[in-house]
């Protein structure tokens, strides 16, 4: 019986042992696969912590660059026009949006009170000069009688001098005859320069008081056939204002059409309330298309900087150290660059200090970027350069 059973029990113990064998491999590939997996998951998981970033190279702009600035419109010529006599308006001839020439008459005055003042001066006038020639005859005389001794040399003096205050006050009352007569002339308003009567705030039967500055002129008057264009230069720009630059503009009632103006000159002082240099420009508007008052946008070209280059404003960073930029190394790793800015266009800056045109720079930079921090590219299969 021991014989018989000898064999069977050798191999149950061979299965038995390949049985084991068989689980503990299956445990080893098991743990193995679990190892290969977690490794996988923390791969993964390192990878996509990383920062994903665009980058691009600073551009050098060989054309320059634009600025457009508001700016505004005013006549070549403007004045308002006030009465220097008194009296009520006897007609105007010349109404809003007229054409006139220079000396034109806009519109006249009756002044009743002024015709008895000149009047008067003129009869006084004619007064003194009669007194003032026959004081001049009797001094004659006397000096004749003098010649003769049938008078003394005091009684000669004072007819002398009789005569020569005669004269005197005949030269006031003619200089007050001028005057009132000069004064006249104004009873006819006239067009001081050839324009367009842009306001007419009188009518025919109206009260006029004479050198009223503070109210309401007669008329405005404008020469538009050349306007003044007006343009507030931020101080940062102020060394783009060169003598015979040209400007080109637009007006909101003309948004497609573009006009050309040429420098007159600036304030050469920047104003401390606003921080700008007040540019004044000129151009000609000979159909009218420029309105005096209009607002206006100035384009003014901007020269390249030889040692600038140019980013978008999306890619600073300002922190407690400054402004800066991210820049990457060829390990994909941040480091954090000082700039300085040279000109803000807007949506475009220039930098001349601190970035070179072969610098990989991060657009849209996260807040938690910080120096030496790894990251990867958004686009790896080449230069990146996103619109700001």
């Amino acid at each position: 019986m021991s014989s018989e059973h000898a064999p069977s029990r050798k191999r149950l113990m061979l299965v038995g042992i390949g049985g084991l064998t068989l689980a503990a491999l299956l445990v080893a590939n098991g743990l193995a696969a679990r190892t290969r997996h977690e490794q996988s998951v923390t791969a993964w998981t390192e990878t996509q912590a990383l920062p994903v970033v665009n980058v691009f190279q600073p551009s050098h702009n060989a054309q320059g660059n634009t600025l457009q600035l508001p700016a505004h419109l005013e006549a070549w010529s403007k004045a308002p026009i006030n009465a220097r006599v008194s009296g009520y308006l006897k007609d105007w001839s010349s109404d809003i949006g007229s054409q006139v020439s220079a000396g034109q008459v806009l519109a006249t005055i009756d002044s009743p009170e002024l015709d008895q003042q000149l009047a008067q001066t003129r009869a006084h006038l004619a007064q003194q000069t009669a007194t003032a020639k026959l004081a001049a005859t009797t001094a004659e005389r006397w000096q004749n009688l003098l010649a003769n001794h049938s008078v003394s040399q005091q009684e000669v003096d004072e007819k002398l001098a009789n005569a020569a205050a005669a004269k005197a006050d005949m030269q006031a009352a003619a200089a007050d005859y001028a005057r009132l007569t000069d004064l006249e002339a104004y009873k006819t308003i006239r067009a001081p320069f050839a324009g367009t009567i842009t306001a007419r705030n009188t009518d025919i039967g109206q009260l006029i008081k004479a050198d009223d500055g503070g109210g309401t002129p007669l008329f405005n008057i404008a020469d538009t056939r050349r306007v003044r264009l007006y343009v507030p230069v931020p101080q940062n720009y102020a060394s783009i204002i060169t003598p015979g630059m040209q400007v080109q503009l637009t007006v909101p009632e003309h948004p497609n059409q573009q006009f050309s103006a040429r420098l007159l000159g600036d304030s050469t002082a920047v104003d401390p309330r606003s921080g700008t240099l007040l540019a004044q420009f000129v151009a000609d508007n000979p159909d009218g298309a420029l309105l005096p008052g209009d607002y206006a946008e100035a384009t003014l070209k901007i020269s390249a900087s030889p040692n600038g280059v140019s980013i978008p404003a999306s890619a600073l960073i300002f922190r407690a150290a400054g402004t800066q930029v991210a820049v990457l190394d060829g390990q994909q790793h941040v480091h954090m660059r000082t700039i300085h800015i040279g000109m803000d266009l807007g949506d475009r800056l220039v930098i001349d200090q601190g970035l070179a045109p072969n610098d990989r720079v991060v657009d849209n930079p996260p807040d938690a970027l910080r120096e030496n921090d790894p990251v990867q590219l958004a686009d790896a299969g080449g230069a990146h350069a996103p619109k700001a």
